[in-house]
């Protein structure tokens, strides 16, 4: 039984201080962003989507609303969906300003392997590859829709295709509004697949641009 689990990245995101967000509520999509989310949801319109679920977070809510609305279903809520943990939540981290600077945080960037600065990469993973197999679960034999973040949806992936999970963040496909999608047969895994509905969005983003966000 062919079962497809797509696993999309929330739109660009109203964040004027330039802050890594993390999982600080508050944080909705910018404009930009919202059309995005229409721009995702279009590129599914004609798919046999039978489940949608988000993280918890507003962003993600806010992405999934436009698919869930087109083919009226509830957005079910999975907290594993959850940006990942980061100690410097809340500040600026931008190249060359910010906390990044600051000698009394160099402690925590000691380590990038585990992260020492957040989440162990294997605790998301594990948490994306359960949510993962609750939504194949859930839309057995049709398509589900998980609207999740970057970095767990990239170390995921990574997860599947059996790679190392620590990387370097600028080599990520994972774009806005963009989506991982997972191919099944039965309950194995087949294929992945990735497309970018809202590329020509992305483009126009000034955040994009100078730099990958949550």
């Amino acid at each position: 039984m062919k079962t497809i689990v797509h696993v999309l990245r929330h739109g660009e995101v109203y964040n004027p201080e330039k802050v890594l967000y993390g999982r600080l509520p508050g944080y909705r999509l910018s404009e930009l962003g919202v059309q995005m989310a229409k721009a995702a949801a279009q590129a599914v319109a004609e798919k046999d989507i039978t489940y949608v679920v988000a993280s918890p977070l507003e962003r993600a809510q806010q992405t999934a609303a436009p698919i869930a609305e087109q083919f009226g279903l509830p957005i079910a809520v999975d907290e594993r969906l959850i940006e990942s943990a980061n100690f410097f939540e809340g500040k600026r981290v931008g190249v060359g300003d910010g906390a990044l600077r600051d000698p009394r945080n160099w402690w925590v960037l000691r380590d990038p392997l585990t992260p020492s600065w957040g989440e162990p990469y294997t605790a998301i993973a594990a948490r994306m590859f359960a949510a993962l197999m609750a939504a194949r679960e859930a839309a057995e034999g049709h398509e589900a829709v998980c609207v999740s973040h970057q970095l767990p949806i990239w170390t995921l992936r990574r997860y599947v295709e059996k790679k190392r999970l620590w990387h370097d963040p600028r080599r990520r496909e994972c774009n806005l509004a963009s989506y991982t999608s997972f191919h099944f047969e039965d309950t194995k895994i087949v294929g992945i697949s990735y497309g970018e509905p809202a590329a020509h969005l992305v483009a126009m983003s000034p955040t994009a641009r100078q730099a990958k966000g949550a």
